[in-house]
């Protein structure tokens, strides 16, 4: 089913890709070039000099949850370039209807429609299934 999407709507909505995708990398490159930055190896310095490395972990932690949340999100955004690419952007995946506008206003990288992303965030959180 060929998507409802206006060329603008759709030229829009790239650009907000578009302006998504710089700012998870210049995110990504900034979080995984901390480790030089002074404030960090000040950090680990207090935390060797007071042995409080339940602290460092948890910043560990943080830091590792952040960059991984990140690229799950840039992982998306590139699918999404990828469906725009192929002529599918606006469509959902999972039952080819129409993906409404206002959806692609609050999130240009979505792949199913509101129906279809519930349906699959209930079998995630049942997890596989079981023998």
């Amino acid at each position: 089913m060929p998507s409802s999407l206006t060329a603008a709507e759709r030229a829009a909505l790239v650009r907000q890709l578009e302006s998504r995708r710089r700012t998870l990398r210049a995110e990504l490159t900034a979080k995984l070039s901390a480790q030089d930055n002074p404030a960090l190896i000040g950090l680990r310095n207090r935390m060797e000099e007071t042995d409080d490395w339940a602290v460092a972990d948890l910043e560990t932690a943080l830091d590792v949850a952040e960059v991984s949340r990140d690229a799950g999100e840039l992982r998306e955004v590139e699918a999404a370039f990828a469906r725009v690419a192929d002529g599918t952007y606006g469509e959902c995946v999972d039952c080819g209807k129409n993906i409404p506008h206002a959806r692609l206003v609050a999130n240009p990288s979505a792949a199913r429609c509101i129906p279809c992303q519930e349906r699959a965030e209930a079998a995630q959180r049942r997890g596989p299934p079981t023998l």
